[in-house]
Parts: C-alpha cells; sequence; structure tokens
C-alpha cells in the first residue's frame, strides 16, 4: 500500500507541475508573471486548468497525508 501511495504521489505531483506551466505559458508573461496590470477572469481552458490545478493539489496533499498516517 505504501508503494502505491509513493507512486500516486510521484505522479501526482508531476501532473501539478504541468498544469502549472501551462498555465505560465498561456499568461505570456513567462516566469515572474507579465507587464499586464489589467484584471481578467479566468474563462475557457484557462479556468478549466485553474480548477484541475486545485483538484490536484488537494488531491495531492490527501495522498501525502494518507501516506504519513501508514507510515
Amino acid at each position: 500500500m505504501q508503494v502505491f501511495l509513493n507512486v500516486s504521489q510521484i505522479l501526482v505531483s508531476i501532473l501539478i507541475v504541468i498544469t502549472i506551466l501551462l498555465q505560465v505559458k498561456g499568461q505570456g508573461g513567462g516566469l515572474f508573471g507579465g507587464s499586464d496590470t489589467s484584471f481578467r477572469t479566468r474563462r475557457g481552458l484557462e479556468k478549466t486548468l485553474f480548477q484541475f490545478t486545485i483538484v490536484l493539489v488537494v488531491a495531492f496533499i490527501g495522498v501525502s497525508l494518507a501516506s504519513v498516517k501508514l507510515a
């Protein structure tokens, strides 16, 4: 069971990194953000990526807590 939790934790963390990199690339600002200072709402794919990132972070925290509890 511990091996399954460790592997799933690695996979979820890789997915988190990929989704965050896709969000940064979509904003066109590079590493430290863009020069666009106006307020924008997220729409379409950008909103879906944002929500998917939140789901992945919650899943990562859950897997991490389960891993600690079983250790």
